[in-house]
């Protein structure tokens, strides 16, 4: 794998390469009963770094004294550790435009080789009239403000996110991240906070942001989707095929309600797609420790993954109905478009295999033969008979076979 790129805030040399911020220590915290102590965050902060995401965003350093020392602790550590590439992430702290959250975020993420502090305010009509209750005049003040700010601190790399970006007034929002730019932001943050976009629509904002915002050739173009309608991973790919250089994701898709665009699915979309289809868009992340991050988290967090979860689930390189498990043992790329190998996971069968009731021959005779029999035609059909009516009987789909189930 090549290097990745050398870091500078506001510029990808390579226009094909895209950065991943990982926000599982703040948004993915978010879930309902996930926050995580101080350790763990620390030990899935040196995960995430082992990975080689580009931007670990750890927490809010001013939510509370716990999160401060947590966010502390991994920019003092993570963001100076180099690895064999040379790599260090960048160590970014998320803060309101607020005067008080961007001074509290700089003193916890001042001490890393690349801090970076990322702003937010939002900017749609519903969210500036009841929740913010200011104007538009008063939201473009106090994000100019902030920035600048932010920027007077010593930081060099400043993050605006337009929370709510998606039910935003286009014109609007042209105008707001024309003015952070030139109050010095380096990334502007485009949020689907409540996960209402169509994929085609989060393709045509950022067009249009690209097209219509002053400066915007300056910055970086990031999105940060939610999932309340299943799209998350859909949109953010889209986003990245429209310009979008910063990718918003969390380890798992855990976050607030439905959850955040996945790491893991993100990633292996551009893997997968992204010189054939999306016109060279890829990633350097090291996609063999892709599981070991998403059991760390899972565990961690207590957000457990359905069986059926893409790529990282306890099913999604297994293969159970006679039909598939012909198919496999004949080639396995008839079923897999991937190698469970790519994101480190070993198996202890060579095709995946599990037996149930839906299982055929061919797969049960290669799973004896793994056992040691290697068995004449008529002898499978007896073992093959016995094995359907115990399957039909047991209430479990899969059955471990360790031994024959009847004497050879």
């Amino acid at each position: 794998m090549a290097p990745k790129p050398h870091y500078t805030p506001n510029h990808i040399p390579d226009p094909s390469y895209i950065r991943i911020l990982d926000t599982t220590l703040r948004d993915g915290e978010q879930s309902p009963g996930a926050p995580m102590p101080a350790a763990e965050k620390l030990a899935i902060a040196r995960q995430l770094a082992a990975l080689g995401v580009d931007v670990i965003q750890p927490g809010f350093p001013s939510a509370s004294s716990d999160d401060f020392n947590a966010v502390k602790a991994i920019a003092q550590e993570v963001g100076n550790a180099v690895d064999g590439d040379g790599h260090v992430p960048v160590i970014a702290g998320f803060c309101r435009c607020v005067e008080k959250d961007i001074a509290v975020a700089w003193d916890a993420v001042k001490y890393a080789k690349w801090p970076r502090l990322c702003t937010s305010i939002a900017t749609s009509p519903i969210h500036m009239e009841h929740k913010l209750r200011k104007s538009k005049e008063q939201v473009i003040k106090i994000a100019r403000d902030m920035v600048t700010f932010a920027r007077s601190l010593g930081c060099v790399d400043v993050q605006f996110g337009a929370e709510d970006a998606a039910r935003s007034d286009r014109e609007f929002l042209y105008e707001i991240l024309g003015v952070v730019i030139e109050a010095g932001a380096t990334t502007v943050n485009i949020a689907d906070t409540v996960g209402i976009l169509m994929p085609f629509e989060m393709g045509k904002l950022i067009a249009d942001i690209k097209a219509n915002t002053p400066g915007i050739q300056n910055v970086i173009i990031s999105t940060h989707c939610h999932n309340d309608l299943g799209l998350a991973t859909a949109n953010t790919i889209e986003g990245a095929r429209a310009g979008a250089r910063q990718l918003e994701v969390t380890m798992n898709g855990i976050g607030e309600r439905a959850g955040n665009a996945c790491l893991e699915e993100v990633v292996m979309a551009l893997a997968c797609k992204g010189y054939h289809v999306l016109g060279g868009l890829h990633t350097r992340i090291n996609t063999t420790h892709i599981l070991k991050t998403s059991k760390m988290v899972e565990e961690c967090s207590g957000m457990h993954l359905q069986p059926h979860k893409a790529l990282v689930g306890a099913n999604a390189f297994v293969h159970a109905s006679g039909i598939h498990q012909d198919g496999m043992l004949k080639h396995k790329s008839t079923y897999e478009i991937i190698s469970p190998a790519d994101i480190g996971l070993k198996r202890s069968t060579e095709v995946g295999i599990v037996l149930g009731r839906l299982s055929g021959r061919q797969a049960l005779r290669k799973r004896l033969e793994e056992l040691g029999y290697v068995l004449k035609e008529d002898q499978v059909d007896s073992v093959f008979s016995h094995f359907k009516s115990m399957a039909e009987k047991k209430k479990e789909q899969w059955i471990q076979l360790t031994r024959p189930l009847i004497s050879l």
